[in-house]
């Protein structure tokens, strides 16, 4: 059985606009990079060629994967919306028990992670605790550097 790719709708259209851009512009400025190269002559002894046909691999290789991506994607719909509980898609405000520090994160599928954003997947062990939880609820989460004490401060949800 297939992966299943968790994304918001948002993702969705990003990743959409990602591929018609690879498979048009992208594609045909490659496609130029490489005839200029074969215009230099042997092929055999030329870096330009063999570099223009390397970024025409990754681009097909990020092609694919976006196809891939796409075709078993899951729109994450929350069901804790309306319980007004941590769920994708969520903005969560937390605060670190031990510090007081409040930090904002984004919950999201796995995806659309990206912990230098502060979006941090329900896979995650900070996902697994949050997830569920509703405002003022205290939780522990077990990270592989130790475990910690977080309370939500607030969730909302981003359209």
């Amino acid at each position: 059985m297939a992966k299943e790719f968790k994304i918001t709708s948002l993702r969705l259209e990003e990743l959409e606009k990602e591929l018609n851009y690879l498979k048009t512009t992208k594609e045909r400025e490659i496609a130029a990079m490489i005839a200029e190269a074969r215009s230099y002559g042997d092929l055999s002894e030329n870096s330009e060629y063999d570099a223009a046909k390397n970024e025409q691999a990754k681009l097909y290789g990020r092609i694919a994967e976006i196809e891939d991506i796409l075709a078993h994607a899951v729109i994450i719909e929350d069901e804790n919306v309306l319980s007004g509980r941590v769920g994708l898609g969520c903005k969560v405000v937390v605060k670190d028990l031990a510090t007081g520090a409040e930090t904002e994160y984004r919950i999201t599928g796995s995806q659309e992670a990206n912990p230098m954003e502060y979006k941090l997947s329900d896979d995650s062990p900070f996902g697994r605790a949050i997830v569920g939880k509703a405002a003022g609820e205290k939780f522990m989460v077990n990270a592989p550097s130790g475990s910690y004490e977080m309370q939500v401060v607030s969730i909302s949800r981003e359209n």
